[in-house]
């Protein structure tokens, strides 16, 4: 049995544009479906949805026969956390409230098995086949994606350190934590944060990774696009199915 690719690790690296949808939802059918719609990677998040390890399992699961890339958000910089969702066989991972260069360091040491990192070995995982992929701790490294997550002003002011960090394959900007962070936790498209995020993108090219981004504002996805983001989520599923109950109650509702 062979190590799977990871594409979306490829993709990145070439710096090919990759569409995502942020999922929150639970439902292995849900997951299933929207593997299905299009989309380049689906990202699973355990940091604020009510997902774990456990019932992320079970998401990867629905979508690991179809064309699209998992990604999965740990709740924290959590050494363990990371260990056993890579066990479960997440090969892309992103790391949230990345602060600085010595956390940027700790994510890319949790990736990587000794001597070059921490992680520690299992045999008869879901990452291994359960024990049929030969040579797994040899090749893991060269298909697990290390994203972080940069949220605050303190990440900003240490960018381009995190990005030089060995062993961090791509940077995400996420508007939200940092325009709290910046005194705008009520408006998420000031002018100010919006400066810092089309900053911050082309901070990141310069350095030679790839940047990522999430918005619901379709315009504001675009002009970070257009900026160089590379992958760029472009909805969230239970914002959808909201939007689109909310659209169809009004149609009735008005009729």
């Amino acid at each position: 049995m062979e190590l799977r690719r990871n594409a979306f690790k490829a993709a990145i690296q070439n710096g090919e544009r990759q569409i995502g949808l942020w999922c929150s939802m639970s439902d292995s059918s849900v997951a299933e479906m929207l593997a299905g719609c299009g989309y380049d990677w689906l990202m699973f998040d355990t940091e604020h949805a009510a997902l774990d390890p456990l019932s992320v399992l079970p998401l990867l699961q629905a979508v690991a026969s179809y064309p699209v890339s998992a990604i999965v958000r740990p709740t924290s910089l959590n050494v363990a956390e990371i260990k056993k969702l890579l066990d479960c066989g997440a090969q892309t991972l992103l790391i949230p409230q990345i602060q600085n260069a010595e956390e940027a360091r700790l994510a890319a040491a949790s990736v990587a098995y000794p001597p070059e990192g921490i992680r520690g070995v299992a045999g008869l995982t879901r990452a291994t086949g359960f024990g049929a992929i030969d040579g797994y701790a040899r090749a893991a490294r060269e298909e697990i994606c290390l994203l972080v997550q940069i949220e605050t002003k303190s990440a900003l002011d240490d960018l381009e350190a995190i990005c030089a960090v060995d062993g961090i394959d791509g940077v995400f900007i996420g508007p939200a934590d940092l325009a709290a962070s910046l005194g705008h936790a009520d408006n998420p498209q000031h002018p100010e944060v919006k400066a810092a995020v089309a900053d911050a993108v082309r901070r990141i090219r310069a350095c030679g990774k790839p940047a990522g981004f999430l918005s619901l504002s379709q315009e504001w996805n675009r002009e970070v696009d257009a900026a160089g983001s590379v992958f760029t989520a472009v909805d969230v599923d239970i914002a959808i199915l909201r939007n689109g109950a909310l659209a169809r109650a009004k149609e009735w509702k008005s009729a």
